[in-house]
């Protein structure tokens, strides 16, 4: 057997080899040059004796009635082994995050272009895909939805039975209709943004192996072991114990892999033939199999007085969802209580709508709303600085948020709120310098040498963002850790056992980094993430560091205390002010006390702990509340040049700051905000899944544009650190912020060097040209 489980055990414990550097440094990450050379053990590199291929016949239509479904001519192709329908599932029919809304195959109905209607299984990938042109399905075309506003309204058809919205909220704060009195100027604006996808390199990938008891054991790229398992066992008709879930080697995420994918369909297979089932899809298969980023729809107004104050803030949001919920229903709370941006708003009126369509699906991706929000807030922000006569950095400073402020839901926000201190370390950074020694590729258009130069005007922007951190609104948000510390060949060795998922983001590396720092040990070993350990939630949110660093840290400490308790006991001792210290106890002062090896040698200790964020609460009626345990906040300043005759754009740099708490591994974090700049200019200038009546247009890498090494420029990173009060050692949340307000600032700087407002995202060389054109 290749790359099941003997190949990930030996792939995760490489991963975690012996680290030196506690919390604080810089490892380099030991997955590093494997997956430079290709030699990484990915989720789609997995292999079984006797394995089957499985695939999945997917709908063409967005919307339409299935009136028939024949499988006999794939049924009695050479070679296949099954061939599945919605009457093959033995347990619930439907699936989802949070509502199960969603059939595991369809019946009756497709709602989205792309949704799965059956499965096979065949001995080889081609013999699968010629099966599935076998199946026969008359389908009957329906009259898609594909507007939400039309949705919100309530004029056309049901597609769910509780109707067209998924989700709404209202948030009343305050009295803006007397505070818009008060206001001396008063702006408004509609912003757009389209449908970004994850563009993650890995596809959607498992392995799923028929177990003897019954259940089914599944080794899967994804983002939450826990929640895949409760989904899976309540479709497949069996207990949660039965069905066993394994990470293996994720490709990139970025919320994509939130939802299920082939993870039913790959074990329904393996239970029905009794054999290993491999599903592996193609990046075109990748574009329908999972969820996208919300494409939104955004209206404000923003009152100031003539010195720049906000008076108030009004705002209606309205987001897509698509065909199915997936997290729309939690989307739609973050886009609405992050809608008046980092700023004192003491008047607030905003309302939040996420919807059914005909439209792909639309779920969690980084930044979860608070993208959307952030272009519109900021965009208004531009606007209200241009009216006033005013600096658009100046306008921010005079309306930061205070720490202990409260935002439009009335909570207060006990975390430091850096914005002024992210908007001076922004400036005080020098502006590249107007010629550039490589201004031939530097040029708008780059090495195709498309501009000279003649139509090229330089612009400079500034965003700030921010967002909560972990799951919101009254949800227990924790994760479990176990450790073992033990002797192994005269070594000291501490075993750290948690579901906390590496998805890119470097957590194996930062566990290892907590558990050597809080015992002092060298020898650490991160065993493989499954369900064999109790929950650690999703890897999303910026929550993984804080709360299952937060669980190994605890946990940690109790193994510790431990330690010293043996220590007392068996030596008679006071070990009250004694602490480990590179595999010895030793005391305050750091005098000898014992050897960790003796005091363990003949009885590992093993413990596991929890590890919960604080309680929050759902909003009431009046969108009041404490939705949000932690907040985080970035700014960055974009300089494009723009060649306004041509419509083309390229970012000259990009320049971060980012508040994180504590840096646990600066390297990492780098990389972290690095990337997440990368994303955001991404959904600014190409990023979009073209949609057209509920059809994708573009589901491939070749229509599809992400920026590539030619497109990213040169970034300054200003980190701060300024402590979280209850983030384990200070830390706070760092993955999302970064694409939040990368986003704004770029579009900002664009606007800046041709005067358009440009209210829509990606902003395409079309616009810019057409506008131009109309000045």
């Amino acid at each position: 057997m290749r790359g099941t489980t003997a190949d990930l055990d030996t792939a995760v414990r490489e991963l975690a080899r012996p680290v030196s550097y506690p919390v604080g440094t810089s490892p380099d990450r030991p997955d590093g040059p494997p997956k430079t050379k290709g030699e990484f053990a990915y989720s789609s590199d997995l292999w079984a004796q006797d394995m089957l291929w499985g695939r999945a016949l997917r709908s063409p239509h967005p919307y339409a009635r299935i009136r028939s479904l024949d499988i006999a001519a794939a049924l009695a192709q050479p070679g296949v082994h099954a061939v599945l329908t919605h009457e093959d599932v033995p347990g619930r029919k439907t699936y989802g995050l949070l509502i199960p809304d969603q059939p595991v195959l369809a019946h009756d109905v497709v709602r989205f272009q792309g949704e799965p209607v059956a499965l096979v299984a065949a001995d080889h990938p081609e013999t699968a895909r010629r099966a599935l042109d076998l199946i026969k399905v008359d389908y009957e075309p329906l009259e898609p939805v594909t507007d939400p506003e039309v949705s919100i309204a309530g004029t056309a058809p049901p597609l769910h039975p509780e109707g067209n919205i998924v989700a709404q909220l209202h948030i009343r704060h305050g009295d803006v209709a007397a505070a818009s009195e008060r206001a001396d100027v008063t702006v408004t604006g509609t912003y757009e943004l389209g449908m970004q996808d994850q563009a993650f390199l890995g596809p959607e990938s498992g392995l799923a192996l028929p177990s003897q008891d019954g259940g089914v054991e599944l080794f899967i790229a994804t983002q939450w072991l826990h929640a895949d398992r409760e989904q899976m066992a309540a479709s497949l008709g069996l207990s949660p114990e039965k069905v066993r879930l394994t990470s293996a080697g994720i490709g990139g995420a970025f919320g994509g892999r939130e939802d299920l994918s082939i993870q039913i369909h790959a074990c329904l297979l393996a239970l029905h033939t009794g054999r290993p089932i491999k599903m592996s899809y193609g990046r075109e298969e990748s574009f329908f199999g999972h969820v996208h980023r919300h494409p939104g729809r955004l209206e404000y107004e923003h009152g100031a007085t003539r010195d720049g104050i906000l008076t108030h803030v009004k705002a209606r949001v309205v987001l897509d969802g698509g065909a199915y919920a997936s997290t729309s229903r939690e989307v739609i709370v973050v886009a609405a209580t992050t809608a008046a941006g980092p700023y004192a708003v003491d008047h607030a009126e905003i309302d939040a709508y996420s919807t059914y369509t005909n439209n792909p699906p639309c779920g969690a991706m980084r930044g979860f709303g608070a993208v959307q929000s952030c272009f519109g807030y900021e965009s208004q922000m531009d606007k209200l600085a241009a009216a006033l006569d005013m600096d658009p950095v100046e306008l921010r400073r005079r309306n930061v948020l205070p720490t202990g402020g409260k935002t439009p839901t009335g909570q207060v926000v006990d975390v430091p709120v850096p914005v002024r201190e992210l908007l001076d370390q922004l400036e005080a950074m020098p502006l590249p310098p107007a010629e550039n020694p490589d201004e031939e590729r530097m040029r708008p258009g780059g090495v195709a040498n498309t501009t000279h130069g003649e139509g090229v005007r330089r612009g400079v922007g500034y965003a700030v963002g921010f967002k909560n951190i972990g799951f919101s609104s009254g949800a227990d948000d924790y994760s479990t850790a176990r450790v073992r510390l033990s002797v192994s060949r005269g070594e000291l060795t501490a075993e750290v056992h948690t579901a906390g998922l590496e998805v890119g983001q470097g957590l194996v590396v930062v566990q290892a980094q907590i558990a050597r720092t809080e015992l002092g040990v060298d020898h650490v070993l991160v065993l493989p993430a499954d369900t064999q350990i109790g929950n650690a939630g999703s890897s999303s949110a910026s929550r993984q560091s804080w709360l299952t660093g937060g669980a190994v840290q605890t946990t940690c400490a109790a193994v510790a205390a431990e330690v010293l308790e043996r220590t007392a006991q068996r030596l008679g001792v006071n070990t009250d002010r004694c602490r480990l210290d590179a595999g010895q106890i030793v005391t305050a002062a750091g005098d000898f006390v014992a050897s960790m090896v003796d005091i363990v040698a003949d009885e590992p200790i093993e413990l596991i702990r929890e590890y919960h964020a604080r309680k929050t609460t759902p909003l009431d009626a009046n969108g009041q509340g404490d939705p949000h345990w932690a907040f985080a906040f970035a700014a960055h300043r974009a300089v494009v040049d723009v060649d306004v005759e041509l419509g083309l754009v390229r970012v000259i740099e990009l320049a971060v700051a980012q508040d994180v708490g504590k840096a646990l591994n600066p390297k990492a974090l780098e990389g972290q905000i690095e990337g997440g700049s990368a994303q955001g200019l991404g959904l600014a200038l190409m990023e979009e899944i073209q949609v057209e009546d509920g059809c994708v247009r573009n589901p491939s890498f070749t229509d599809y544009l992400v920026p590539t090494i030619l497109d990213v420029p040169p970034m300054r990173l200003a980190i701060l650190e300024l402590p979280t009060p209850h983030g384990p050692y200070g830390l706070n949340g760092a993955g999302e912020p970064p694409t939040i307000s990368s986003t704004p600032a770029v579009v900002a700087a664009v606007r800046a060097a041709t005067g358009m407002p440009l209210p829509r995202v990606p902003v395409r060389p079309t616009d810019i040209v057409e506008a131009s054109l109309l000045t």
